[in-house]
């Protein structure tokens, strides 16, 4: 799409380069599309870095489930920092104007986050089938120790592949100066819809069915073995894990929303999806990070009564990462 001016001129690039691709026209939206996403960057950012000084500073909240939650947070966060501004100036400007090295930068980082995103999600989804399915084995399995290991594994993990992936991308002969896509070969599509798409979403899937069903059963067996009183007395505990397991559910559930028609239009060639289309879903994945807070904020108390102390500064005052961030309330 050639950007004319009033002399109908085509407008490049890089002017002085002979392989310089055309400019594309700007949007009449062009402010508006600058403002949009420079709120959905900020946004992004605030809201995760709630999360991130919640569970950093309420010692109360230090457990291996909130490390989890901690993790995604960071990973969320750098999406809003890094990759939504650089998208938007991508996709705004329609021209690439910081080289092929901090291109392929760029891919290594939205990749590395992404992909470390759905390490944390089948993490959680295994931390929650231990929780719910063997309760009483919980504390000696899933310990800090091993899920902070767990959590360092999941980005350098992230970190190796994408970076191989990077590496492994061929220069396209018919590509021209300014331009920053990726065009992986039909062997690392296979490897990539496997590693990225199918084998993590196959665990998380089967682990919540699992989680689901033995929740269901546990329900089914208090109901019939025990007497009102002893319910109320007695389960406390595995009702707060079972909502636990919903409220992680329901975030991994618009997680892979996000994620399946992706990878599903990513799988054909790529001359056969529409540039809006691919943005949209691209955008669609960047959004997920805004609404994990959120979900949080709706599901959690604890969290909402943490915000209410960093926004009101009483995180400053001396003792406050002691207060019992759970009082009146259940998890």
């Amino acid at each position: 799409m050639a950007y004319e001016t009033e002399e109908h001129e085509t407008q490049y690039c890089f002017p002085a380069i002979n392989s310089s691709c055309i400019k594309g026209k700007h949007s009449s939206y062009y402010h508006f599309m600058y403002m949009f996403f420079s709120l959905l960057s900020g946004g992004t950012v605030f809201l995760n870095l709630l999360v991130i000084v919640s569970i950093s500073h309420f010692k109360k909240l230090h457990n291996p489930t909130n490390l989890l939650i901690l993790s995604l947070a960071v990973a969320d966060l750098l999406v809003g920092l890094i990759v939504m501004p650089i998208e938007a100036i991508k996709l705004i400007e329609t021209c690439w104007y910081f080289g092929d090295t901090l291109c392929r930068l760029f891919m290594l980082t939205m990749g590395m986050l992404l992909t470390t995103s759905l390490s944390n999600l089948v993490l959680i989804a295994v931390d929650r089938y231990v929780a719910v399915c063997h309760p009483l084995q919980y504390t000696q399995k899933i310990t800090m120790t091993r899920m902070l290991t767990s959590v360092c594994l999941g980005w350098l993990f992230s970190s190796a592949y994408n970076f191989a992936i990077v590496i492994n991308i061929p220069h396209r002969i018919d590509a021209c100066y300014g331009e920053c896509n990726i065009m992986l070969t039909f062997e690392w599509r296979v490897i990539d819809l496997i590693i990225s798409f199918l084998f993590p979403c196959t665990i998380i899937i089967t682990l919540h069915l699992r989680i689901f069903y033995v929740a269901h059963q546990q329900v089914k067996v208090i109901n019939s073995l025990m007497t009102e009183k002893c319910i109320m007395e007695g389960t406390v505990k595995r009702k707060s894990e079972r909502k636990a397991a919903l409220t992680l559910g329901i975030i991994v559930a618009i997680h892979l929303l996000c994620w399946i028609p992706y990878y599903i239009l990513t799988l054909t060639e790529s001359i056969a999806i529409a540039p809006t289309i691919l943005y949209c879903l691209i955008w669609v994945l960047y959004v997920n990070s805004c609404l994990n807070p959120l979900i949080y904020a709706l599901f959690y108390p604890w969290f909402r009564k943490s915000v209410k102390h960093i926004l009101t500064f009483r995180i400053f005052k001396p003792a406050s990462s002691r207060i019992n961030i759970f009082t009146n309330h259940h998890i």
